[in-house]
């Protein structure tokens, strides 16, 4: 079932990648660093960090843009768990599907 659903889940982690690039960038745009983020790797990591529900805690937005922003986020985060389960449970499913449809095929 993995194997089968592998290509949906190397597209669904790039998106993942990508949502944390623009979302660590924008997050540097807008705090700055006077807030913490000292350049685009900082917030990256922030946004890593943020989306895997870890939470530090050494690095936090204190604008209400930024906030707004981190619970977007956060939310999101919530889906990197949901999503490749919700997929290879799919695939799971099919098979046994089509196991037992082809049980009197052999």
């Amino acid at each position: 079932a993995i194997r089968s659903s592998s290509r949906k889940i190397a597209v669904f982690l790039i998106v993942v990648v990508l949502i944390n690039v623009i979302v660590g960038s924008t997050m540097y745009l807008i705090e700055g660093p006077e807030r913490g983020f000292d350049n685009m790797f900082r917030g990256l990591y922030w946004s890593i960090v943020t989306m895997t529900t870890v939470g530090f805690g050494d690095i936090a937005p204190s604008t209400a843009p930024g906030q707004v922003l981190a619970a977007l986020l956060m939310l999101t985060g919530f889906s990197v768990i949901a999503v490749p389960t919700g997929i290879v449970s799919a695939e799971v499913a099919g098979l046994r599907q089509r196991e037992v449809s082809c049980k009197g095929c052999g």
